[in-house]
């Protein structure tokens, strides 16, 4: 039976009007019941799961025999119209239009029949384990059926969820095979607990596939599991999740642990293990940069040979390689792991050292290099490559933290461990080159110098710090600056001024740390007050020439007077004098509250006063002796002298307060103030021992009125307690006398009139003082 368009193109004629109607409105209906004969085939295969096979094959035939004839009347009818376009626009129009509608739901035909074509095709692939050919299959089905069919408006809504449900099965169906085949290929064995000896059981295995009749095919297989994988978008998340395993069990603890190394073995017919194993106990804290390099390298090496090079693999993702994806996601991580746990370590502590890093900067380069060569790297420069080439300022920044660190150590010990400083000592000062300018104005004013040369000279030891005791800490504290700005000279611009200022923040840690944390030290304990005095006075003192010895070895601006310490001596000096003030306070308050207790030396008939104020002057008396004992051979001797007497000073001043505060002084109380005063005297003098050797102490005892303002005073009082009226006037000789000398006429009547009775000799007297 011949087709309806068949018919038509047998006319020779022009067709007529009504009879084009007719063929189109006969078509219209035919194409119609072949919609709805598909749609109800397609709903009862993806929607109902009814098996036709028979039937959807006849459909098919079909819906092709319709296409045939819908393109031949198309054609057929846009040449009429063409020929008739002045006769009768508007009729034909509506006959286009209403074929295009026919035309529209052919297309949608088609569509549903590539969808029903890819699907089981692409299942046939999959049991054929054809992953390529499976995953392409569907993601044409995708892009061309089932994208195509939501972009029409009139496609109907159940049988297009069905479609696309039966899409997303597939996919996930495929994408799970798939990462079978994965886990079967790349099969990592990891520890379960953490430490080092957990590493030793970390294990990749690169397996070779195997067929179901043991025929072993590993580059074929992986390349479609990785080719499939690719195609359907999930390549990049195996690869994400692969490299955070690589980082964390196999990367970063090459890099960690010096005693860790990696051994690849070749196992026949299950492929290639990599296994981490534990080298013989090393002491070394930390791998070289050589070292973990060549460790890093062989487990990237035999990753690129067996699962992402480009040999025998042409898999990519976009324009890029599995070895480069690979890199850029663990690069960033592993270049810092290197960084932190190698590299900073391999940087020398001393610049003399600074010339053999060129051999690590050189492995450094070899490394980028091979990662370049097997596209694990892009570009030229990285972090890790800068980090190696400026060692320069991470030699001084080094420098600089371990400076600081070693300071605050320093600070932070014990002070009481003390060395003696004698007049001769010096700084063991670096011998450093003469500058040539120097050299030349040396020879220049040489004449000059000797024909100045004063005949009288200053003493050797002028301008030398007295004998003393200091704490040991801060002599090192002092031979790390001395070494620290070593390293200076000679050193870059940059690396000089960040060791220069650290050397300034060293000593201005000392200002701010040491007075804090021994704060409670220094106040309960005079001996360490009295270190930290010398401590503070000794920095002060080689403060002032330490900037002036490097200043002409420094590159500028440093050269040009800004290397100087000299700005700091006045701020060391008044702490040292703070923190022995302070003590000096402390020890004048105890003094002051041992004499309290003397009931103000009143009534000293009364034998329980007595006591009392015999026990007081006896407390007094041990404390200074004590005080002398645990500053002497620490203080310089000046120090100790004007230290002592300063104290002794206080506590006769406050016996003759209280002593010419007495209105009433009987024979019997002046016998017992004139014994416990003359006390004070014998043994007051005996607390002056600034040194050790006994013989050379008798010199400093004998000098007690030069230290004590209140001496003299002192023994007049005593006079007076025991003479008589006439020898008092006889001391007084007009206010010319040595009592004139220590009291004033008021303070001599009072004591007068204290001592003696009311007598015509005494009012004499009285007024014999004036």
């Amino acid at each position: 039976m011949a087709s309806f368009v068949t018919e038509v193109l047998a006319s020779s004629g022009k067709l007529e009007k009504e009879d084009l109607s007719s063929k189109i409105s006969k078509m219209s209906r035919k194409v119609e019941d072949t919609k709805e004969e598909v749609c109800d085939m397609i709903n009862k295969r993806y929607g109902d799961f009814l098996p036709s096979l028979q039937g959807s094959e006849e459909l098919m035939v079909q819906v092709d025999e319709v296409s045939k004839e819908m393109d031949a009347l198309k054609n057929c009818i846009e040449t009429e119209v063409q020929q008739n376009i002045h006769v009768a626009v508007a009729e034909y129009a509506k006959l286009k239009q209403q074929l295009e509608k026919n035309t529209i739901i052919m297309t949608m035909l088609g569509h549903l029949k590539q969808f029903h074509s890819a699907m089981e095709e692409s299942n046939k692939a999959l049991l054929d384990k054809k992953y390529v050919d499976a995953a392409n299959h569907l993601e044409r089905v995708r892009a061309a059926s089932v994208d195509s069919l939501k972009g029409w408006k009139t496609s109907q809504l159940p049988l297009l969820s069905a479609l696309s449900s039966e899409l997303t099965v597939q996919r996930e169906n495929l994408i799970y095979h798939l990462g079978d085949e994965w886990k079967r290929l790349v099969i990592w064995s990891l520890p379960s607990s953490k430490g080092l000896k957990s590493f030793l059981k970390v294990k990749l295995n690169l397996s070779h596939g195997c067929t179901k009749d043991g025929e072993a095919k590993p580059t074929a297989l992986l390349r479609c599991v990785l080719q499939a994988l690719a195609i359907q978008g999930d390549l990049q998340h195996k690869i994400k999740l692969f490299s955070q395993v690589l980082l964390k069990t196999m990367l970063k603890p090459l890099v960690m642990y010096p005693s860790l190394s990696v051994r690849v073995t070749e196992q026949q017919g299950e492929g290639t293990v990599l296994a981490l194993q534990c080298l013989e106990e090393s002491n070394k804290e930390r791998s070289t940069p050589s070292q973990v390099y060549s460790k890093l390298l062989l487990v990237l090496r035999t990753l690129y040979s067996h699962l992402l090079g480009t040999g025998h693999l042409d898999v990519s993702i976009g324009d890029k390689k599995l070895s480069a994806i690979l890199g850029e996601l663990i690069w960033e991580e592993m270049s810092k792991c290197i960084i932190h746990e190698c590299l900073l370590y391999s940087i020398p502590t001393n610049s003399s050292q600074l010339e053999k890093y060129n051999t690590v900067i050189k492995e450094t380069e070899e490394f980028e290099k091979s990662l370049k060569e097997m596209e694990f790297l892009q570009g030229d420069s990285t972090d890790l490559l800068k980090y190696a080439r400026d060692v320069n300022c991470h030699f001084a920044s080094k420098k600089c933290k371990d400076v600081i660190v070693a300071a605050r150590k320093l600070m932070t010990s014990k002070m009481h461990n003390t060395v003696k400083i004698t007049p001769d000592y010096k700084l063991r000062l670096p011998k450093l080159p003469v500058p040539a300018s120097e050299l030349k104005v040396k020879h220049d004013t040489t004449k000059n110098e000797i024909t100045m040369e004063n005949k009288k000279q200053l003493s050797p030891w002028s301008m030398c710090l007295p004998a003393c005791r200091i704490s040991e800490s801060v002599q090192q504290l002092m031979e790390l600056a001395l070494n620290t700005l070593s390293e200076a000279v000679g050193s870059s611009t940059q690396c000089a001024l960040q060791l220069f200022f650290t050397v300034r923040n060293v000593f201005q840690l000392f200002y701010d740390v040491v007075p804090t944390y021994h704060k409670e030290n220094l106040l309960k304990f005079p001996h360490l007050a009295a270190i930290q005095h010398n401590n503070c006075m000794y920095l002060a003192h080689h403060l002032l020439t330490l900037g002036h010895h490097f200043r002409a070895h420094l590159p500028q601006p440093l050269s040009e007077g800004v290397a100087t310490f000299v700005d700091m001596v006045p701020g060391f000096r008044k702490l040292g004098a703070q923190c022995f003030l302070a003590q000096m306070n402390v020890q004048r308050a105890e003094l002051l509250e041992r004499l309290s207790t003397a009931h103000n030396f009143s009534n000293l008939d009364d034998e329980d006063n007595y006591i009392a104020a015999s026990k007081a002057v006896r407390q007094v008396i041990h404390q200074l002796k004590q005080l002398g004992t645990v500053w002497q051979d620490v203080l310089p001797v000046s120090i100790y002298c004007k230290a002592m007497g300063n104290l002794l000073n206080t506590a006769i001043t406050e016996v003759i307060s209280k002593i010419m505060m007495l209105e009433d002084i009987s024979s019997e109380d002046g016998e017992h103030l004139h014994t416990l005063c003359q006390t004070i005297i014998e043994e007051g003098p005996l607390v002056f021992i600034p040194l050790a050797e006994e013989n050379k102490n008798k010199k400093y005892q004998e000098e007690v009125p030069l230290y004590v303002r209140k001496w003299s005073t002192f023994k007049e009082l005593v006079i007076v307690l025991r003479a008589s009226l006439q020898e008092i006037v006889d001391r007084w000789a007009d206010g010319k006398g040595p009592l004139a000398l220590e009291f004033s006429s008021s303070e001599v009547k009072n004591l007068i009139r204290a001592l003696f009775q009311n007598t015509e000799r005494r009012a004499v007297a009285l007024t014999k003082i004036r």
